[in-house]
C-alpha cells in the first residue's frame, strides 16, 4: 500500500498528539512529536539558562540539543540528550515557555529542517502548529483539530492529573490563552489553517468516533493517489 504524509494541526488540548499516535500506531507509521522536539529545546533552555536575547546563545545551545524518540511499553517517549524527558517536558514551567521558545526563527529553522528529514520515505504522521503550513505543505492530507477552550481547558486539568500534577484551572486557562496568542501571532510559522486541511471540531467527539473519521480521510486519500 503506498504510504503518505499525514500533517495534524490544532490548538493546545486538542487532542493532536493523541490522534497522530493512533494513526501512525494503525497504519504502522512512524510517528513524529514536533511538539514535544519544542518543548525538549525549552527544558535544554531552562536548565542551562539560555539568554533568549542572544543569537549566539541560541545557537550554541541548539549545537548540543540532540532529541530522539523510543517507544517504551508502546508509549512514544521523548529523549533529550540520552535521558528520558517525557515527564519533565509535560510540566507546567516549560508550558509557560515552550511557545516563546518555539517563536525564535533560528529554532524553528533548527527543528523543521529535522522534522522535514524524518518525513523523506514518508509512511510518516506528524501533529504540531505548522506542519500542514511550513514543514509539510504538500501532505497528502492535512486535518487541523480545534475544539472550544473550556473543553480544552478540561482535557489539560485531566492530563495534569494523571501525572500527578496539582495546578489550579485559573493557571491553565492563562496558560493556553497566552500559547494560543503566541503561537497565532508570532511572525514565523504562526498557527492556522491551511487552505487545503480538513477541519475537525472535536468538542464533541469521543477518541474513537475521531480516529475512525481520521482513518477514513487517510485510506481515501491512499486510494485516490494510489
Amino acid at each position: 500500500m503506498k504510504k503518505i504524509i499525514i500533517a495534524i494541526d490544532g490548538y493546545s488540548s486538542c487532542g493532536k498528539s493523541t490522534l497522530a499516535r493512533s494513526l501512525a500506531q494503525h497504519f504502522n507509521y512512524a510517528f513524529i512529536d514536533s511538539g514535544a522536539m519544542y518543548r525538549a529545546c525549552t527544558l535544554y533552555f531552562l536548565e542551562h539558562q539560555v539568554n533568549l536575547q542572544l543569537e549566539s546563545d541560541i545557537e550554541n545551545a541548539l549545537e548540543n540539543i540532540h532529541i530522539t524518540f523510543n517507544r517504551i511499553d508502546g508509549v512514544n517517549t521523548t529523549f533529550l540528550n540520552g535521558k528520558n524527558v517525557e515527564g519533565e517536558i509535560r510540566g507546567i514551567a516549560v508550558s509557560n515557555k515552550v511557545s516563546e521558545v518555539a517563536a525564535i526563527s533560528t529554532v524553528r529553522r533548527s527543528m523543521v529542517k529535522i522534522q522535514r528529514k524524518a518525513g523523506l520515505d514518508k509512511g510518516v504522521v506528524m501533529d504540531g502548529r505548522d506542519i500542514g503550513t511550513v514543514v509539510f505543505p504538500d501532505a497528502e492530507l492535512k486535518i487541523f483539530l480545534t475544539a472550544n477552550f473550556g473543553e480544552r481547558v478540561k482535557r489539560r486539568v485531566l492530563q495534569l492529573q494523571k501525572q500527578g500534577k496539582s495546578i489550579s484551572q485559573n493557571e491553565i486557562e492563562q496558560n493556553l490563552k497566552h500559547r494560543d496568542h503566541i503561537d497565532s501571532t508570532r511572525k514565523d510559522s504562526p498557527l492556522k489553517q491551511a487552505h487545503d486541511a480538513v477541519l475537525i471540531d472535536n468538542t464533541n467527539l469521543r477518541e474513537n468516533e475521531q480516529l475512525a473519521m481520521a482513518i477514513a480521510l487517510i485510506e481515501e486519500r491512499i486510494k485516490n493517489i494510489g
